[in-house]
């Protein structure tokens, strides 16, 4: 496999590194950070939540969001 070399702060390598899983390359460890911006790999993610709890978060989010329009129509 071809390889390129790339300029990074030394701040971002230490960022990198804080990452780096110790099995891991640095393209590993990017490849593996790259996808999880993927949306679908949250799918799922909520599952373990019980119903009453996702219920309760619902409303208040629905509550919240009424407020936000009430305020925002003064």
């Amino acid at each position: 496999m071809t390889s390129k070399n790339i300029s990074i702060t030394e701040d971002v390598y230490n960022l990198l590194s804080l990452l780096k899983l110790e099995d891991e390359s640095f393209s590993d460890t990017l490849r593996r950070l790259m996808k999880r911006s993927d949306l679908t790999g949250c799918a799922g993610l909520w599952s373990d939540v019980p119903e009453g709890e996702m219920e309760l978060l619902a409303d208040n989010i629905g509550e919240l969001r009424e407020r936000a329009r009430v305020s925002l129509e003064g």
